[in-house]
């Protein structure tokens, strides 16, 4: 059965799509078969990623390990039945052609709610949320009382976690893994970042989520989008030695793969 990873959080400028892509690749390299998708049908921001890559492979002649993207397919909306979901089947199909050869499917959810994030919800194995140190990130999760910072009850998206939950239990599915990543991690207000931190080992325990470190906050990731390129490819195109910056950011995807605890994954990228 195909692994679906799927990346949420229903508020933008998380690194969803660098996370996606840097997930998708990383399995990729180290051999196994790897479909991607991306449910943001106004960006694209993750399918921009694998489009930019695939041109930079063309028109440099590098032969890099590249997820195979997936569109959602057009369905006609007279063929949809009686009290169905038109976004229900088109994703119905789209998994339809993962399953059977894929090892592992990633999919990017928008930053906001949707049927088609609801279903991939819904269907996820691992589901990954990164957000940014911050209680304005926070509250995606929970509400938090402002002076003493204690939860006082899950958010929206939280109780959405937990309705796909249900779902998954009821139709006989192995539960989700789900883990929070503290994204975009700076160097600086370590006060609030313990703050953050404690509130976020405290909703941990009452929701049922893992908590794992992100990435750091650095300019590589973003220089790396335009040719569709990952931290892992450096040392593979022009000869180039990586800097320490580099290393550490490399160091953070192994991190994060090995936390991540995927069946039957050795890391080794």
């Amino acid at each position: 059965m195909t692994h679906i990873i799927t990346i949420g959080n229903e508020k933008g400028g998380s690194g969803k799509s660098t996370m996606s892509m840097h997930v998708s690749v990383a399995l990729a390299r180290m051999g196994w078969r790897v479909a991607a998708m991306d449910l943001d049908l106004r960006q694209l921001s993750f399918g921009r990623y694998i489009e930019n890559r695939r041109t930079f492979m063309a028109k440099t002649g590098y032969d890099l390990p590249c997820p195979h993207f997936i569109a959602l397919p057009d369905l006609d909306p007279a063929t949809v039945p009686e009290g169905g979901q038109l976004a229900d089947l088109r994703m119905g199909a789209a998994l339809e052609q993962a399953q059977g050869w894929a090892d592992f499917l990633l999919i990017d959810c928008p930053g906001s709610h949707t049927r088609y994030s609801q279903f991939a919800h819904s269907v996820a194995n691992t589901l990954i949320t990164p957000i940014n140190d911050s209680f304005i990130d926070f509250d995606l999760l929970a509400r938090t009382d402002p002076d003493t910072g204690r939860v006082l009850a899950p958010s929206i998206y939280s109780e959405m976690v937990w309705k796909a939950r249900q779902t998954r239990a009821e139709a006989g599915l192995r539960p989700m893994d789900w883990i929070v990543l503290r994204n975009r991690l700076g160097t600086t207000a370590m006060h609030n970042k313990r703050r953050v931190g404690t509130a976020l080992e405290q909703l941990s325990k009452r929701i049922g989520f893992r908590i794992a470190p992100g990435f750091s906050e650095r300019v590589i990731f973003r220089e790396l989008f335009p040719k569709g390129l990952t931290l892992m490819d450096l040392q593979d195109i022009g000869g180039e030695s990586m800097n320490m910056s580099q290393i550490a950011a490399r160091q953070e995807v192994r991190d994060l793969l090995t936390a991540l605890a995927l069946p039957n994954v050795a890391v080794s990228v």
